[in-house]
């Protein structure tokens, strides 16, 4: 089931996500060679509950944390552990920020000292993914609207789009309905409406697309080992468009000139 949310149950998972900006800045200084992914979850979930909020993702399904860190050929569902982060990593952090009942969804994948530059095309180019498909939610706008813009931007640099995880609403629980794939798919001519709120991440591989499960029974690595980028926003519907909850609204001209110019 598909619920709409009032506006004061978006202005809700708006400070959710203003809390999940702030976290990510923070974040920023101390990713770098040497510090643990267990230390950077430490981290996040003492200003996650500085900030009066909890962390959605500890103990969903038994996750034993509060980030979802995933380093190089890790898509996502990292486990943090004592594993230290080396120059030329890339790290992606998926968290849930929870207040109030209410719930958001963002991630950011963050180089690790100085990466190659087909790394840095990776991160630029599957975070500018993501803007094409946020560039196409409005009311009665199309799912695929939204898939296909993201599939139609990546696929021309012939990259792996991960098929068998996806973008979903949020709100209530960390996955809500309906689906958004990265990908035009067959029931993706479902119309979204005014007051839906969806997450939208498109995971990205510079190999193929294919991926498996690690024993942890969490950790999804590419089936090639090769690096994989990953970023997501939650966005409110709009009758004319899209509103980004997961941003402070102080970046958000800055980020609309940077990706809407």
């Amino acid at each position: 089931m598909i619920h709409i949310k009032s506006n004061d149950e978006i202005e809700r998972i708006r400070e959710c996500g203003i809390i999940s900006s702030e976290l990510f800045k923070m974040l920023k200084k101390h990713i770098e060679p040497g510090i643990s992914t267990k230390e950077l979850d430490t981290m996040a979930e003492t200003f996650i509950r500085k900030h009066g909020a909890i962390p959605s993702f500890k103990g969903y399904a038994n996750f034993p944390a509060s980030l979802c860190i995933s380093v190089n050929e890790e898509i996502i569902h990292g486990i943090p552990s004592n594993r230290k982060l080396k120059n030329g990593d890339i790290v992606g952090v998926d968290v849930g920020i929870k207040k109030y009942g209410l719930i958001s969804d963002s991630a950011y994948t963050y180089p690790v000292g100085k990466i190659s530059e087909e790394l840095k095309l990776l991160l630029k180019r599957t975070e500018e993914g993501l803007y094409k498909g946020i560039a196409k939610v409005k009311n009665d706008a199309l799912i695929n609207d939204i898939s296909g813009a993201i599939e139609d931007y990546v696929r021309q640099f012939n990259y792996g789009i991960v098929t068998e995880y996806c973008g979903h609403g949020v709100g209530y629980k960390n996955h809500e309905d309906p689906e958004i794939p990265n990908y035009r798919f067959t029931k993706g001519n479902r119309k979204i409406k005014t007051g839906m709120v969806i997450a939208i991440e498109p995971m990205i591989n510079i190999g193929q697309g294919g991926c498996y499960v690690l024993n942890d029974g969490w950790t999804v690595v590419t089936i090639d080992g090769k690096f994989s980028a990953h970023f997501e926003h939650t966005v409110a519907v709009t009758d004319n468009g899209f509103d980004i909850l997961t941003i402070n609204p102080d970046d958000r001209d800055s980020i609309l000139t940077r990706f809407f110019k």
